[in-house]
């Protein structure tokens, strides 16, 4: 890379131990974010992920907006796996490839939620995208809608919020709490 395109990487603590967030400060992915939770998943569709799941002890890859966070496998250490990720980061970058390639994986089917009014599942979403998804980034990850049925919102969790310790307070004590105060037809979170 040349001087004027030195790319400086911060790397930030997230709630998960086993998860890292590597912050570009360069736009990775507009207006969304990939999860890869196996290797088998990134074949065909990230360059990037591809790239980190050859690093022995990579366990997963999620990609946001304008960072990546890598989770590891059980008993390896940052030191280690950054070894290998600073190369193969660079690599990527100058190889020029995109973050993302193919067709999008099919997402994860829908709770049904037809009998719901509209204007209650377009409020729920709404409220995710403005409170709580910014917040959910911040910690190398992001939160996705999967449906609602029955008073309750069923909702996935990606990157460092996938098995992180706290992943059930938040949910519970934050989400579940905060689309209750605005939305009353709310009576629960579930995550799917």
């Amino acid at each position: 890379m040349t001087d004027d395109n030195i790319l400086t990487v911060r790397t930030e603590k997230t709630p998960n131990p086993n998860s890292l967030k590597y912050h570009l400060g360069k736009l990775l992915i507009p207006g969304g974010s990939a999860n890869f939770p196996t290797a088998e998943t990134a074949e065909g569709r990230s360059p990037l992920a591809q790239r980190m799941f050859a690093i022995s002890g990579v366990a997963g890859v999620f990609i946001g907006s304008d960072f990546f966070t890598i989770t590891r496998e059980e008993g390896r250490t940052w030191e280690e796996l950054n070894e290998g990720i600073a190369p193969a980061l660079e690599n990527f970058l100058e190889s020029g490839d995109s973050v993302l390639t193919g067709k999008k994986a099919a997402d994860a089917p829908l709770i049904e939620d037809t009998d719901v009014d509209p204007k209650v599942v377009a409020e729920i979403q709404q409220l995710l995208d403005e409170k709580v998804r910014p917040a959910v980034a911040q910690d190398g990850g992001d939160i996705i809608y999967r449906g609602f049925k029955d008073g309750v919102v069923y909702l996935e969790m990606y990157g460092a919020c996938a098995g992180c310790p706290s992943s059930t307070v938040t949910l519970k004590q934050g989400v579940e709490s905060m689309l209750r105060h605005y939305c009353p037809t709310v009576q629960s979170v579930e995550a799917v």
